[in-house]
């Protein structure tokens, strides 16, 4: 056997391997029969949009979050309501007791509404648009800002988080 034969063997086994490994490791494709699972309908929404509402001393905001690990965490972490601390008259913050995940990336602008994750168990509300050298991980926006500075005040605030509907 020549040396190109075997390795052509070689890339073809492989090719094999790779390919049964990725057709089992596939999630199986649903059944046109609505009632396969044993009689319940089978509902697969990926582009499902989450929202969470949040009050602020009896006024309500809604805010869309993003599709990540932290704000799925976050979300699972309401209904909760933090007392947030004011930093540099643009930003409430508050400190949670378990990390959240985190993927830190550079924003570059933050916009007023916007709901980020500063390391990794800091939780903070912006209620003004600024540049900022600082890295966050998204959680979400709240969706119409307007009343937001208004609504936190110039002092600590207390925000209550509450799971909203799903859009």
């Amino acid at each position: 056997m020549t040396r190109l034969t075997a390795t052509a063997r070689a890339i073809a086994a492989m090719t094999a391997a790779v390919a049964l490994a990725l057709a089992t490791s596939c999630s199986p494709i649903p059944s046109a029969d609505p009632t396969a699972d044993g009689g319940h309908t089978i509902e697969q929404d990926t582009d499902m949009t989450t929202t969470i509402d949040i009050d602020i001393h009896g006024t309500t905001f809604t805010a869309q979050l993003e599709n990540n690990a932290t704000a799925r965490t976050f979300l699972n972490l309401l209904p909760t309501t933090l007392t947030m601390d004011e930093l540099n008259g643009n930003e409430k913050y508050h400190y949670l007791n378990s990390p959240l995940p985190s993927e830190p990336q550079r924003v570059g602008t933050i916009h007023t509404g916007d709901i980020m994750l500063y390391g990794n168990d800091c939780i903070v509300v912006f209620y003004q648009t600024f540049r900022t050298p600082y890295s966050y991980t998204r959680i979400g926006s709240i969706t119409d800002p307007t009343q937001l500075a208004a609504a936190l005040g110039s002092a600590a605030a207390s925000v209550t988080f509450t799971p909203g509907h799903a859009a």
